[in-house]
């Protein structure tokens, strides 16, 4: 039932206006106030139900509230939540170890935010290029694509091309060189003995889902390494199961230089972020030269270690597998119809380029909101879809019948 105020307005209006008047507007929140979740579902301040197909951009690829990530916080919590760096904690060494392990690498690095793993991926290629590859001080290069999104700070969105995240925030930070991306041709060109690392996503998740055409990260791989370049993975959104793989860059069986971790590593309930690599790699570091207060703090390692737990068995990829399967064979048929001009994806990760003609990705958003489904959109007129991986496939049916009902009216 609504909930009026004494000025007629309902609770989701008041906190909408609050939220609007006392914070920055570096959002654009679809208009909901979400009370409570739990799996696939979020519960608003008014009592309706929707079912999530966002997903904290990856970041609850185990759903919300999932059972064993609290239990495994509400433990932490009792005990110790944060040293800093300055002493060992007991949770550090086995997240460090499992993690390294699960992806088949020597040493971590952990921090908080996507943004922050890859600014430390930055700084760590730079200073092995000048350790270990003997590139001149001041001259390493790394070369990027195009309509990447790897996060927001000064030097990160100094190589976007996106205009949005990049304009006014001047002057940029030199040394990127930015590629078509999926042109292994154009990235051989850009390489050059400066070079210290290509840096890519897998998939390009803001971009739309982008799925490079195949053989291009086994091609970057082969020329990253007869270059002697770092391959680094950004893999913040694609992933920990989001694919169907524990790794996107496992569907074209590559292993990259580094990988940089985010979002699902931290299970929904705390920020956690690493980069994992070689011993060569990191360790150029030396104490002093890189760190984060919270970076690896017990209850980011406790959460973090009950995620690596649920993905060694594997289930979360296989249902990843066999539910986005199903969910791209139902969104390839609205293709048919007109009302979707393309599908792309991988695993439960899916980007819709909507006919133009049936409104912008924001207004496709706000009309499935009102049937309750929750999605994002991104550039022009496509919207993203990525469900939890704990989802299943009757829920995943009801989100499908919910954007035919819009699409297809």
């Amino acid at each position: 039932m609504t909930t009026l105020s004494s000025a007629g307005t309902t609770a989701t209006e008041r906190d909408i206006a609050a939220a609007e008047a006392h914070s920055a507007h570096n959002y654009h929140p679809l208009p909901v106030v979400i009370a409570s979740a739990e799996g696939a579902w979020m519960t608003d301040v008014e009592g309706r139900r929707y079912l999530d197909m966002l997903a904290g951009y990856s970041a609850l690829n185990f759903g919300h509230g999932h059972p064993r990530l609290i239990a495994a916080a509400k433990a932490q919590l009792d005990r110790v939540t944060l040293t800093s760096r300055a002493f060992h904690h007991d949770r550090f060494a086995a997240f460090c170890t499992e993690l390294a392990e699960l992806c088949g690498m020597e040493m971590v690095l952990p921090m908080n935010t996507g943004a922050e793993a890859v600014e430390t991926a930055i700084k760590t290629a730079r200073k092995w290029g000048y350790k270990v590859k003997g590139v001149p001080d001041g001259k390493a290069t790394i070369v990027v694509a195009a309509d990447n999104f790897h996060g927001r700070t000064t030097t990160i969105v100094s190589f976007s091309t996106d205009p949005e995240a990049r304009a006014d925030f001047g002057p940029y930070t030199p040394g990127f060189t930015v590629v078509p991306y999926g042109d292994l041709a154009a990235l051989d060109a850009a390489v050059d003995e400066n070079t210290v690392a290509v840096l890519l996503e897998p998939i390009q998740g803001e971009a739309g889902v982008l799925v490079p055409p195949p053989g291009y990260l086994t091609g970057v791989r082969q020329l990253t390494a007869d270059r002697g370049v770092l391959f680094i993975a950004d893999e913040i959104q694609s992933g920990l199961g989001r694919t169907g793989r524990t790794f996107a860059c496992e569907h074209e069986g590559v292993v990259p230089d580094m990988y940089v971790l985010g979002k699902a590593l931290g299970g929904g309930v705390v920020p956690v972020s690493a980069v994992v690599s070689s011993r060569e790699v990191l360790g150029v570091f030396r104490p002093g030269e890189h760190g984060s207060t919270f970076g690896g703090n017990p209850l980011a390692c406790a959460v973090g270690l009950e995620v690596l737990a649920m993905l060694r068995t594997g289930e979360y990829q296989q249902r990843a597998t066999a539910l986005g399967d199903h969910l791209h064979a139902e969104l390839r048929s609205l293709t048919a119809t007109g009302a979707v001009t393309a599908v792309r994806g991988r695993g439960l990760w899916a980007g819709l380029d909507v006919n133009p003609a049936l409104g912008t990705g924001r207004t496709i958003s706000e009309h499935l909101l009102t049937r309750g489904l929750l999605v994002k959109d991104t550039h022009g007129s496509t919207i993203r879809l990525a469900p939890p991986l704990v989802i299943t496939e009757d829920d995943l049916d009801w989100g499908v019948a919910r954007l035919r009902e819009v699409l297809l009216p």
